[in-house]
């Protein structure tokens, strides 16, 4: 037999940049957002603490250019001409999230 119910339950109807305070939807298509986030465990400065900041499109790109800058700034003197064009990129044309399949 089946039981039914109507029951409320909890979703994410937003998530706001934690930078600039905007919205991240999209009309039409959804949540884009970008997260950085750490967990730090046993022998580090901060062990056991969690961190988790939901960016914008423009906010991400804005930090994803500081890091390069910094390694860039890091590498300067080192051998060889490091190509930076696409820092942190792990997948490109990859619209499923499913590895470009």
């Amino acid at each position: 037999m089946k039981v039914t119910a109507v029951e409320p339950i909890e979703s994410v109807s937003d998530v706001l940049c934690d930078v600039c305070g905007a919205s991240t939807r999209v009309e039409g298509y959804g949540l884009q957002f970008g997260t950085l986030c750490a967990s730090w465990g046993y022998g580090s400065a901060h062990d056991g603490e969690r961190y988790e900041v939901h960016l914008c499109e423009p906010c991400f790109f804005m930090t994803l250019a500081s890091l390069k800058r910094e390694r860039m700034v890091n590498t300067m003197f080192s051998d060889g001409n490091e190509d930076l064009s696409n820092f942190g990129r792990v997948a490109h044309d990859d619209f499923f999230n499913d590895g470009g399949r």
